[in-house]
């Protein structure tokens, strides 16, 4: 018999909070972890060697963009996701349906055969049903692979959020029946039902049945506030299943981060870090900092003396705010890496207070700063 190569273990608990290690074979992701996102097989103005050396441990890639550019017969000829884009960090893919719903023409919704949607590249039109999103992200050899699901655009309509939720459940039976059994991967179900209590609850209580190797959280970071957001994980929090890790997806601030590992979340993803990178806004433990600002012109200092980390503390705020109203691309380059090494910096610390009992003074301190 082959041993699941997958594993996962809360090693630290602070009340919901939790400190875990998930093992794959291509290395070990220390939670809570935050996964930068590249897209399109980049994370974007960075060397994956660079983001690695953020302490980075996985990296998010997306099924959707892949099977339109470059297509996924490229990058399988290539070796698989992982050699085609130099990364030897673990990497989980997102199976396409946030992507269907958000950026997509012409998309309709099929029971049966799945999304039928045109390319928001060039018009072709594509099937993407839940066998056909787990045969790309096994083709892809993804580590973690997303079931395919529908999310919905947010919503007050009861009827609609649960008809949507019913098809997730679908969904990820057919996608956990196309998975089969993969030693070296894991399955995610997600989590669907709005923000609707008794919808979430019931589609959690369908994922587990079905047993997956984590659950995400989908259908957030859609237009709902924090707070509407933070009581959705509230409402699932006691119901979530403690030997598999909890993955929020999209999201987000730090201040989301901080305020969603309070309520038990073990992974997280957003662009942000990357594109406010690319469009001059930082994150510092002091706040946020728009680096174009004529203040900075004259600011010799860096956006973090403490950070020595790909020498990052080497370049001035004069001298960024200069990168970027002059729009070199260099700006963007150190920027972003200095959002995902502060993101990094931020994981760490979160890690490091569960563990010392000291995670709830860190959150209140900082959840309105961040």
């Amino acid at each position: 018999m082959v041993l699941k190569n997958f594993k996962f273990n809360v090693i630290e608990k602070n009340n919901f909070s939790r400190v875990g290690l998930i093992k794959t074979h291509r290395g070990n992701i220390q939670t809570p972890a935050f996964m930068p996102v590249g897209t399109q097989a980049t994370v974007k103005a960075c060397l994956i060697d660079d983001v690695i050396k953020t302490g980075s441990e996985i990296i998010l890639s997306n099924t959707y963009h892949l099977m339109i550019r470059p297509g996924v017969d490229r990058i399988i000829l290539a070796g698989g996701l992982h050699k085609f884009m130099n990364c030897k960090l673990p990497i989980l893919t997102d199976s396409g349906g946030f992507q269907v719903m958000s950026l997509s023409k012409l998309n309709k919704v099929d029971r049966e055969k799945g999304a039928i949607f045109n390319s928001h590249v060039d018009g072709k039109k594509f099937v993407l049903s839940p066998e056909e999103s787990i045969r790309i992200q096994k083709s892809l050899d993804s580590d973690i692979v997303m079931i395919m699901d529908e999310c919905p655009k947010k919503t007050t309509d009861y009827n609609i959020i649960n008809k949507s939720m019913d098809l997730s459940v679908y969904w990820a039976q057919r996608s956990k029946a196309a998975f089969g059994f993969n030693p070296h991967k894991a399955l995610f179900g997600i989590v669907q039902g709005g923000l609707f209590k008794d919808l979430r609850i019931k589609s959690l209580n369908e994922l587990t049945k079905i047993n997956f190797d984590g659950y995400a959280i989908g259908g957030l970071a859609v237009g709902e506030s924090q707070r509407e957001m933070f009581d959705v994980l509230d409402d699932i929090k006691e119901h979530m299943p403690e030997d598999k890790p909890r993955y929020l997806m999209g999201v987000g601030t730090p201040s989301d981060i901080l305020g969603a590992v309070k309520r038990g979340i073990d992974m997280f993803d957003c662009v942000m870090p990357t594109r406010s990178g690319r469009t001059g806004l930082a994150f510092t433990w002091r706040g946020r900092i728009n680096i174009k600002n004529n203040k900075y012109k004259n600011d010799n200092e860096p956006l973090d003396n403490n950070c020595s980390n790909l020498n990052l503390n080497k370049y001035s705020k004069n001298y960024l705010n200069h990168l970027f109203n002059t729009n070199e691309i260099l700006g963007s380059t150190l920027l972003t890496l200095h959002n995902i090494n502060f993101y990094q910096e931020l994981m760490s610390a979160i890690r490091k207070n569960i563990k010392m009992g000291t995670f709830d003074i860190f959150h209140d301190e900082y959840i309105d700063k961040l």
